[in-house]
């Protein structure tokens, strides 16, 4: 049996360099015989689990570093040598897996197929290209990740059920429209001859016995808030978890900025020096241009993220593309049903009493603007990028009050990390 090194800490993992070198290294990193990271010479990192097999020595991979934490890691390997004290090896029966993956993709189509070939069949049917992108959007953000590599004969209702409850009761008109996005998809490769039998997607009959009617729950606009009271303890509790999608709602947080300019954020976008971030206005929902000042806070946690060759992503997904909006909703909801696991209330908005999501962090930054500061409300929706309703107020606001918010985002940023100064803020 192979020595046990002496187990490594997640910051010590963290901070494993190649030596230099032509040559990969393997670290050992204790808590389970025959783990190890494996480091490139031009600083990949992934798991690798050195064991023998029968009379084989194998080494098993067990994915990428930091998008497979160290706690993951361990799991993975333990898993992998209860296969073997099984009888199994790992690696067969992976290439069994993946053959039998093959070979039933020859025999049907995927969803993620089906959606390409739906939306060329309905090509006529959309008024211009914007609704048709508007189509491809939603059903690449939300959908494909849980059923995208599925074969349309295979889809069940439950499958439909796990890509809609996330959204439903927050996202209320986005997980509507999905449905019948869904919905006609499968209507096309059920005509195509792809599946037969009922729309697992339908209303009528089926997800309406599941699901509450739309007009029923809360809007799309109204998005539970995380309470000014918890909104420290919330901050402290997502320090300490990994992964790209925790260091994206932080700086979500702290940037009081919507998901989808965070999860798009490029490096080029971030003046590290001057502590700005330019969002283009392409990228913005009001189509403007849009200046974020970053606290020292969010400069540290930029300066503390690795960097991938040829990846423009701030926060890229394990694959290398954007997280999706469902990373951080995930994020957000392990974080409540671990603090009720603890005995805790967890992190509900104070009216509805729903568990909060990203997008109510801005509503969160308005509040404490309001209660907890005397900084002036315009300055805060100046920071939140909402449309100016009010002419006079527009003329005001022509500027953009950089320097002004920078001294607001800095006192946003000791409060979520419990800055003893935060009885009250008074700035002007």
């Amino acid at each position: 049996m192979p020595r046990v090194a002496e187990e490594m800490s997640a910051i010590e993992v963290k901070r494993l360099a190649h030596p230099g070198g032509r040559r990969n290294v393997l670290v050992s990193v204790g808590g389970v015989p025959g783990l190890h990271m494996q480091i490139t010479p031009k600083g990949g990192r992934s798991w690798v689990l050195r064991v023998t097999v029968g009379t084989l020595r194998r080494d098993i991979g067990l994915g990428g570093f930091p998008g497979v934490t160290l706690a993951q890691a361990r799991e993975k390997a333990r898993e992998a040598r209860a296969k073997i004290d099984s009888g199994i090896d790992p690696i067969e029966e992976r290439k069994a897996v993946k053959a039998a993956l093959i070979a039933a993709q020859r025999r049907g189509l995927t969803f993620e197929d089906a959606v390409d070939k739906a939306l060329a069949a309905k090509l006529d049917a959309f008024k211009n290209a914007k609704h048709r992108q508007q189509w491809e959007n939603t059903l690449a953000t939300y959908a494909l990740p849980e059923l995208g590599k599925m074969l349309v004969q295979d889809i069940t209702t439950q499958d439909i059920l796990r890509v809609l409850q996330p959204l439903w009761s927050d996202k209320t008109e986005t997980a509507s429209r999905l449905r019948g996005r869904i919905e006609a998809v499968l209507n096309w490769a059920t005509v195509a001859g792809h599946r037969s039998g009922d729309n697992p997607a339908r209303w009528a009959g089926n997800l309406k016995e599941l699901l509450p009617p739309p007009s029923k729950i809360a809007t799309e606009g109204n998005h539970p808030a995380l309470s000014l009271d918890d909104a420290p303890n919330w901050f402290a509790d997502l320090q300490g978890r990994d992964g790209f999608g925790a260091r994206a709602l932080e700086f979500l947080a702290l940037t009081a900025t919507r998901s989808q300019e965070v999860r798009g954020a490029q490096w080029d976008e971030i003046d590290l020096a001057n502590g700005l971030w330019i969002i283009p206005g392409a990228r913005m929902k009001m189509g403007k241009e849009h200046r974020v000042p970053l606290s020292a806070r969010a400069i540290d946690l930029l300066k503390a993220l690795p960097r991938f060759e040829g990846n423009p992503l701030v926060f890229p997904a394990v694959r290398g593309g954007q997280l999706s909006d469902m990373t951080l909703s995930a994020t957000m909801k392990r974080m409540h049903e671990a603090a009720v696991a603890e005995g805790r209330a967890g992190y509900l908005d104070r009216v509805s009493k729903r568990p909060a999501v990203p997008h109510g962090l801005r509503s969160t930054f308005r509040d404490w603007v309001a209660e907890k500061t005397t900084y002036p409300g315009d300055m805060a929706e100046v920071a939140l990028a909402h449309r100016i309703s009010n002419a006079v107020e527009a003329s005001y606001r022509r500027g953009d009050m950089i320097e002004k918010r920078r001294r607001m985002m800095a006192d946003w940023a000791d409060f979520l990390t419990f800055t003893p100064k935060f009885a009250v803020v008074a700035r002007n």
